[in-house]
């Protein structure tokens, strides 16, 4: 092997050991020396937490930051349709889109992944959903465009994630 025998480390793993020896060949003392245990098992820790070696990653919509993004975003496109006197900040929302993307390729998600996420008919629904508990929850009737636009000016006064993501025409 070019200098480096294979060995069973703990665990049944194969290690090499630089000296050419194969532990318990009777010629190594790889498994006497405690430091080479010692690096053998930093090594094995290290390999362990790699982003490959970890088990499935959570859903989305399991990531606080991804989702409370996205929900902010659907209600900001919710009250901008139904307030004719509230636009939507299109670039502020694209500009938090990319951030939300680069967060989550951070996370380990690949672009195929976020992206079948935010196309997903059901997590669309499940955030429709969400939202219009909440829009009634704080007073936002859908038969009255009023309700909206009182709920979405308090949101831009509260400089909230939802106003951030509005503005008075």
């Amino acid at each position: 092997m070019s200098g480096f025998a294979a060995y069973q480390g703990l665990h049944g793993s194969l290690l090499l050991n630089s000296n050419g020896d194969v532990a318990g060949d009777g010629n190594s003392n790889v498994q006497e020396n405690p430091m080479t245990r010692t690096f053998i098992a930093a090594v094995a820790l290290c390999v362990a937490t790699l982003p490959g070696a970890v088990a499935a990653k959570p859903s989305l919509r399991d990531v606080p930051q991804v989702e409370n993004i996205i929900f902010a975003a659907a209600l900001a496109h919710e009250i901008s349709e139904n307030c004719p006197s509230i636009k939507a900040r299109r670039m502020k929302a694209l500009g938090m889109a990319w951030d939300l993307r680069s967060h989550a390729n951070g996370l380990g998600y690949s672009d195929a992944e976020i992206r079948a996420y935010v196309e997903s008919d059901s997590e669309k629904a499940r955030i429709r959903a969400k939202g219009e508990r909440f829009l009634k929850a704080n007073g936002v009737d859908y038969s009255s465009s009023e309700t909206f636009c009182v709920f979405g000016h308090a949101e831009i006064d509260k400089s909230s994630a939802i106003g951030a993501l509005l503005r008075a025409k």
